[in-house]
């Protein structure tokens, strides 16, 4: 699974990018408007996290610009803006999900997986079967006899 991250501060975009590579995504990390609607224009993506106050392109007019070009990724706008106009504004513009900061990674987590759940554009299975094991590839759990195995990424990654 692919996600985009458009975030122009550093710190909060390395957090965010390690956590998702952690929870076993491949990530593509933008810092500019600019470069994130180049990457999203140019590459398939099953989500995206974009921050609204970004440089040389500002996140509501990369999502508005995306949605012209009849591109459906999932957005999630991820910003410090907290009022219920911004909010309004920003799923109007044509995002999926609204989310402030500062914010738990284990929510930003749950988001990500559950609009790729509801993705209709999803091609990939989310569930594969090896035998009698089972794996969820959005929650990554693996089951044997009943038995929750708790996997490090690379381990699931190999195991899918």
């Amino acid at each position: 699974m692919r996600v985009l991250v458009a975030e122009d501060d550093q710190k909060i975009a390395a957090f965010i990018v390690n956590g998702l590579k952690q929870a076993g995504f491949a990530v593509n990390h933008a810092s500019d408007g600019m470069d994130g609607l180049h990457l999203a224009t140019t590459q398939p993506y099953d989500v995206a996290v974009i921050d609204i106050m970004l440089p040389k392109l500002d996140g509501l007019s990369l999502i508005e610009q995306l949605r012209q070009r009849k591109i459906k990724t999932p957005v999630i706008i991820l910003s410090a803006k907290r009022s219920v106009d911004d909010r309004v504004k920003g799923l109007q513009v044509g995002s999926d999900d609204y989310l402030t900061k500062p914010f738990a990674f284990s929510e930003l987590l749950a988001r990500v997986q559950a609009l790729i759940r509801r993705s209709s554009d999803v091609t990939e299975p989310t569930r594969l079967t090896a035998g009698e094991i089972p794996l969820d590839l959005l929650t990554r759990e693996v089951v044997r006899a009943g038995t929750k195995i708790d996997l490090q990424p690379r381990e699931f990654s190999l195991l899918e």
